[in-house]
């Protein structure tokens, strides 16, 4: 099996051959030399009265002492306050004329019209807003120094915000030629914009600098990579044990990330050869993507140019040291073609990979976070630690390699089509937006001699933006392991659609290293300013990222894509946040705004850990069936399974078992919170209001009471055996200890889960259609059945991240075997006090 990524092209770690941390040009081409950064900004000694030069002077490592670094630390914050003043004021210069020129716009003699006055202004306004705010918070925390202080959330705030910067890039070409134009065409404009006056810094004896426009409409897209440079700095500086390291880490990821997109608009140096036209032909993206070929999957490193896509494998010389990428083909953006979906009808159909291997390898490579984090509590040797992230690599390569099953396809129309497969619609729309964008330049069809395809080739390597592999073990210890618990998101309304549509949002977290798809909101009809105000809850397992993908419904039978069996819905907007464990783990609700393709989406969240969401906690009053014992509730309901399970289940039956992801997409929070209050009041109304109330709030009102149990459906007493009898190796032991299990419980449990268990095969039946295997619902449900009422404190495990790889696992493992095994009757159960079974 080629992996075409396989151990040969990395390290022990799975790292690529790189120490440290990627300096200027590896990441940022142009950075290194700042050769865009305007006199004021790279030679500033006027500055904020301290005289001091912005960027540490070279050979002060992270060795330095810690009272040395936090130092260094202020020095780099100092220049970087005295800049941003300066920074502000040239944004302030460049706002000065607009509100004059806004004024005129409506009388008789205009000197700019109001398109032109907001197209050569497009988001100076919200980006001065965004600085003005960063400045007055870090002054006071810079004049006031304190070893302590933290500020790493105002940087980590300043990067969440590059999306405006991404508008102003996007537009800034545009900006510039209607400014030219409108100079030529009006003395009056003319004059304006040859002469801003820019204020000095407060303590600098020039009062006022004449600049012109042309050179002030520059400086948005040299400040990030000035913010860029000090975020280096600044971690250099900063202890990794100081609560502002992870923050700023995170905000340096974000900057890079967001100037690795934006670089090749910007910089005439990332040139790697000319195109046909005689053109600089430039890298506009790339990153790793799993391709079909000859019926295997091969990790690829598909890079995107400006006039060409090309699919390279990385390969080690035989030096060992160097790598270079080996071109496994290309097209010309002229001949690259999206086939249909009644072209991909046609093409091979993609086996997706069994969902208990995908479980097996989770759980495999969550064991070996736990042994590694062992061997290092107990300071074990490194040769040890680095055969197991070695081993941890391999295992997370290949779930990289395996899961994603979202087809992308491709086709040269003089030849060969493409398959990749993708974990999300979000990265799928992403490559095809980017290649259409591109596709709208009037392009020529060429074909590349083997020295043009070498050179081409070569210069991936030194163009690349993405370095890595995308899984864990590339990570550094340092690095946040990401959230664990439950993210509670209300989705609120979106506005900036030109045309009424039938509207709805999809939700997405990043699990094990790809994207998940959590919840959907209702479809809202014929509007161009939905209001879903749906509250969705939201399992997290180690997420760092949440994304939002606006999507228009399409209710056209003939758009059935085969690949999956669904309709095609048409990408309205997408965008991506990443969840900082100190923004969303406050009580409150954070309300925020994402901004897709000139659409805005509303919404609001708060994130509740897993310690505290784990917490079985029993209901006061016992007259309801939420939070109170299950034998309590047959009892006074003369039932054998609770009427709450009996009806959810039958509704589900009924109208929801071919729902795509029934039981894993979250219903509406409001909804399962209404279906609560009834069935806890045993209202008549409740099969009415059953009938009426959309399908996944049913599923989620089910799972929400057996979470809601004091205790679990499987019992706190039999909890451990459960552990020990699904880690037995002998298949004739297994059985035997798991059915003398389920006959140890009570009988309004046993009824109940057996119950459940036939529910939930029947609803795998429909897997082709509702993509639900006996895998995913064991992993929906395995947690809500077993977790104890109170999980004990391990002290061999070091946070909360260990007890759900631990626990968890086993647990959906627990269910996992009993809804894989053949069907099991009470009456059979009850009466074998030994339970043989032939087919072990």
């Amino acid at each position: 099996m080629d992996f075409s990524y396989g151990a040969e092209d990395y390290d022990a770690e799975g790292h690529e051959e790189q120490k440290g941390p990627p300096e200027g040009s590896e990441t940022m081409p142009y950075i290194d030399e700042s050769p865009t950064m305007s006199p004021q900004l790279s030679t500033r000694s006027q500055g904020g009265g301290d005289s001091i030069s912005p960027t540490p002077p070279e050979g002060l490592a992270p060795g330095v002492e810690a009272g040395k670094g936090l130092e260094m630390r202020k020095l780099v914050l100092s220049g970087f306050l005295a800049s941003e003043e300066i920074y502000i004021n040239q944004l302030e210069a460049l706002l000065l004329p607009m509100k004059p020129l806004k004024a005129t716009a409506t009388t008789s003699q205009p000197v700019l019209t109001i398109q032109q006055i907001e197209t050569i202004f497009y988001k100076i306004q919200d980006i001065y807003e965004i600085h003005k705010e960063f400045y007055d918070n870090l002054c006071p925390k810079v004049q006031q120094w304190d070893s302590q202080v933290t500020m790493g959330h105002l940087f980590q705030k300043l990067a969440s915000q590059l999306g405006v910067y991404k508008a102003f890039v996007d537009n800034y070409k545009v900006a510039l030629e209607t400014a030219e134009k409108c100079s030529q065409s009006n003395n009056q404009f003319q004059k304006i914009s040859e002469e801003l006056k820019v204020k000095g810094p407060k303590d600098s004896k020039d009062s006022h600098t004449s600049v012109t426009m042309e050179a002030l409409l520059y400086k948005p897209i040299d400040r990030v990579t000035r913010s860029t440079l000090v975020l280096h700095d600044l971690l250099k500086h900063t202890p990794v044990d100081h609560p502002d390291y992870p923050l700023l880490q995170d905000a340096l990821r974000i900057s890079q990330n967001f100037l690795s997109s934006i670089n090749e608009d910007i910089d005439p140096r990332r040139t790697a050869v000319t195109t046909p036209k005689g053109e600089t032909r430039q890298l506009v993206k790339d990153g790793f993507l799993v391709e079909m070929s000859e019926s295997s999957r091969k990790l690829r490193h598909v890079f995107l140019f400006t006039d060409v896509l090309l699919c390279a494998k990385l390969k080690k010389t035989s030096a060992g040291k160097h790598q270079q990428y080996d071109c496994k083909w290309y097209i010309p953006l002229a001949d690259l073609v999206f086939p249909s979906p009644e072209e991909s009808e046609a093409s091979p159909q993609v086996h997706p990979f069994p969902d208990h291997e995908l479980e097996d390898m989770k759980m495999k490579i969550s064991a070996l976070k736990s042994e590694i984090q062992k061997e290092k509590a107990n300071k074990g040797q490194s040769r040890a630690i680095e055969r197991l992230k070695k081993k941890m690599f391999e295992n997370e390569f290949l779930l990289l390699l395996n899961s994603p099953t979202i087809p992308f396809r491709i086709h040269n129309r003089n030849g060969k089509s493409y398959l990749f497969l993708l974990s999300s619609d979000y990265e799928r729309s992403e490559w095809r937006e980017a290649i259409q964008k591109l596709q709208k330049k009037d392009l020529q069809a060429f074909v590349l001699s083997s020295v043009e395809l070498q050179v081409l080739t070569g210069s991936c390597f030194k163009l690349r933006t993405v370095h890595n592999i995308p899984v864990t073990s590339n990570k550094d210890d340092d690095e946040s392991p990401g959230l664990y618990g439950f993210l509670h998101v209300i989705v609120h309304s979106a506005k900036g659609f030109k045309q009424s549509a039938n509207l709805y949002c999809t939700l997405e977290v990043d699990s094990f290293g790809y994207f998940v798809s959590k919840a959907k909101t209702r479809v809202f009809r014929d509007t161009t300013e939905p209001k879903w105000d749906e509250e969705f809850e939201i399992e997290l397992e180690g997420s760092q990222s949440l994304r939002i993908l606006c999507y228009e419904k399409c209710y056209d039978k003939t758009k059935v894509n085969k690949d999956n069996n669904e309709i095609v819905d048409k990408i309205m907007g997408k965008g991506q946040i990443q969840l900082d464990p100190q923004t969303v783990e406050s009580k409150n609700w954070h309300t925020d705004v994402i901004e897709m393709n000139g659409i805005k989406v509303e919404f609001s969240m708060k994130f509740t850990s897993r310690d505290m969401s784990l917490k079985r906690t029993p209901s006061k009053k016992q007259t309801g069936v939420f939070g109170v014992k299950i034998n309590v509730v047959t009892k006074r309901e003369r039932s054998k399974v609770p009427y709450i399970v009996r009806q959810c289940i039958e509704e589900v039956e009924k109208r929801g078992i071919e729902e795509v992801g029934i039981y894993r997409i979250s219903g509406v929070a409001t909804d399962i919170q209404a279906l609560k209050a009834v069935f806890d009041a045993n209202n008549k109304d409740i099969l009415l209001m059953l009938s009426d109330m959309d399908i996944n709030a049913i599923a989620g009102t089910l799972k929400l009471y057996f979470r809601e149990l004091p205790e679990p459906l499987l019992t706190d007493r039999l909890y451990p055996a459960f552990m020990e009898g699904i880690a037995l190796s002998d298949p004739a032991a297994k059985e035997n200890c798991m059915m003398h299990l389920l006959r140890s419980l009570p009988d309004p449990n046993l009824i109940t889960f057996l119950f459940l268990l036939e529910h939930l095969k029947r609803v795998a039946e429909k897997e082709p259609i509702n993509k639900m295997s006996l895998h995913n619902l064991a992993t929906v449900f395995g947690p809500t059945l077993l977790r104890p009422s109170e999980v004990e404190s391990k002290a061999h495990l070091t946070s909360a991240a260990d007890i759900w790889s631990h626990d968890v696992m086993a647990q959906v493992q627990v269910l996992l075997y009993y809804l894989q095994h053949p069907p099991i009757s009470f009456a059979e159960l009850k009466r074998n006090t030994l339970y043989f079974s032939t087919d072990v």
